[in-house]
């Protein structure tokens, strides 16, 4: 057995590993992880022991990499290498259908760790769906855990989404 803890990558090895925030990435790592995907080996920091590693990797960004590349900001090999299937997912405010269903599955779930049965009302989902979430999914998320953890009846009602949303 290799010197050293195991890195992310190792882990991931026959799994999938979700890089969030790529281009956040420094370029040492940016460096790094392209030898990593070309050649498939790992090696644990500390060890001399190299290791075959199989992982799919997922990059996520909300920034333009193209752009990025262009300004020498993100090293075009690796923007080349990762960009093989490229999947754009719209804000959720051009996805208003999709918020009801986020938010119902978010309070089921905060609520049922909190051993509640949660819903909104029809006037509290109609703000909900109104909203232009400028944090995404993670905004409305952090909303609903928070609505569940103050709410003291079983339905959420609009003044309580407005509070949130005030706060």
């Amino acid at each position: 057995s290799g010197k050293g803890k195991p890195g992310l990558l190792e882990v991931a090895h026959g799994g999938t590993l979700l890089l969030d925030e790529i281009a956040e990435m420094d370029a040492s790592l940016q460096s790094k992880l392209l030898r990593v995907i070309q050649e498939r080996k790992v090696m644990r920091l500390g060890s001399d022991r190299i290791q075959h590693t199989d992982i799919r990797i997922i990059a996520a960004t909300n920034k333009n990499l193209k752009e990025l590349v262009a300004a020498n900001r993100f090293r075009a090999d690796l923007y080349y290498r990762l960009n093989v299937l490229r999947l754009h997912l719209p804000p959720l405010r051009d996805r208003s259908e999709d918020i009801e269903l986020y938010a119902q599955t978010f309070l089921e779930r905060h609520g049922a760790a909190l051993h509640r049965r949660l819903k909104f009302s029809p006037a509290a989902r109609e703000i909900l769906v109104r909203h232009a979430w400028p944090g995404n999914v993670r905004e409305l998320q952090n909303m609903i855990e928070r609505i569940a953890a103050v709410c003291t009846q079983d339905t959420v009602q609009a003044e309580m989404v407005r509070q949130m949303m005030r706060e």
